[in-house]
């Protein structure tokens, strides 16, 4: 007989709550240029605003509340905010060099908010971290030269 996981119990006795848009969420804080930014990355030469993965760097606490707002209304599974955490979608920044930063970062804060959950709410039923990696602004389905159809810049 298999053992199951923590992960298949709870599918067994509920439908399991996923969290919601972080990129919304990010939205309503209204961060500028300089929160971006944080300390680390004040001389960088690329406008970093938008880059929503880099705040698991510079603003941790940020993601880490907006993490704990959908454990609060019950999620069971939260998303890591890694969704352009690829070299690919770094690229836009100058930032391929930090991706795996990025990945562990991201990790690492919504397994935080996880644990500071338990303690500020006492519930100990099983909750969950998603790795997420969301599309590139790149196909590798389509060429983007006319001229070959084979040729893929992915």
């Amino acid at each position: 007989m298999q053992k199951s996981s923590a992960f298949q119990d709870l599918l067994a006795r509920k439908i399991a709550v996923l969290d919601g848009a972080m990129g919304t969420m990010i939205q309503k804080h209204r961060l500028d240029e300089e929160h971006f930014r944080g300390t680390r990355f004040t001389a960088h030469g690329r406008d970093l605003k938008g880059n929503n993965d880099l705040l698991c760097l510079t603003q941790p606490k940020l993601i880490k509340g907006i993490h704990l707002s959908f454990l609060n209304v019950g999620a069971d599974i939260i998303e890591t905010n890694s969704f352009n955490a690829t070299s690919i979608s770094q690229a836009d920044y100058g930032l391929e060099h930090i991706v795996r930063d990025l990945n562990i970062a991201a990790a690492r804060v919504a397994r935080e908010a996880i644990a500071d959950y338990r303690v500020s709410s006492g519930d100990t039923a099983p909750k969950f971290v998603a790795g997420v990696l969301g599309p590139t602004n790149r196909t590798a389905s389509v060429s983007p030269d006319v001229n070959d159809p084979g040729f893929r810049n992915i």
